[in-house]
């Protein structure tokens, strides 16, 4: 459209190629487009949701004080949760890839999200892992179970497992030594 508007518009008497005239031309159009259209083309419908949602999430805030549930939105506006969610999801802002995501305070070198994504070299390994160690875990007891999921995954320390399981920290020690032992020996087994 800015190519055409500029052909329309472009006089000889300018004393400029019609290049030189139309490439600004036609990048003005496009920024004019993407200002009043946003990058991503939403339809009206969930636009004008977006905007009855907006509304009734400040005027629930202004009278309650607290956020507005997901739920109590679709009740209120009659409509399904889905395209509550389509539509608050719609009208963010859309994040371009290398934009900065953390500044070092140190050094003031950015991180943008190109770098912070996986390369997938070890995507594989990790969910293999992943899976054998919820299969071993799963084949504890419960209370091995717990002494596991309260030492690495909350990680506690062997004194606070010991008061939350109600035994010493010797036993939280010896106990979870010999779980380890046996998940290592199962691991072992499994894969050789």
């Amino acid at each position: 459209m800015g190519f055409i508007k500029s052909i329309k518009r472009f006089d000889l008497s300018f004393d400029v190629k019609l290049s030189t005239y139309a490439v600004p031309y036609m990048i003005g159009e496009i920024k004019r487009h993407i200002r009043d259209d946003g990058p991503i083309k939403v339809s009206r419908s969930i636009k004008e949701l977006a905007i009855k949602i907006k509304e009734l999430q400040k005027e629930y805030f202004y009278k309650k004080g607290k956020e507005i549930t997901i739920n109590q939105i679709a009740k209120e506006l009659k409509s399904s949760k889905e395209d509550v969610v389509l539509a608050l999801e719609a009208t963010n802002n859309v994040e371009s890839i290398e934009s900065s995501t953390y500044t070092n305070q140190k050094d003031g070198n950015t991180i943008s999200l190109l770098e912070t994504l996986s390369d997938n070299k070890n995507e594989e390994e990790n969910i293999t892992n992943k899976l054998a160690i919820k299969e071993l875990l799963d084949s504890l007891e419960i209370r091995d179970r717990e002494i596991i999921l309260l030492r690495f995954y909350k990680e506690k320390t062997q004194s606070e497992v010991a008061k939350i399981l109600g035994i010493t920290q010797v036993q939280v020690s010896r106990t979870e030594r010999k779980i380890l032992e046996k998940m290592r020996r199962k691991l072992t087994y499994q894969f050789f």
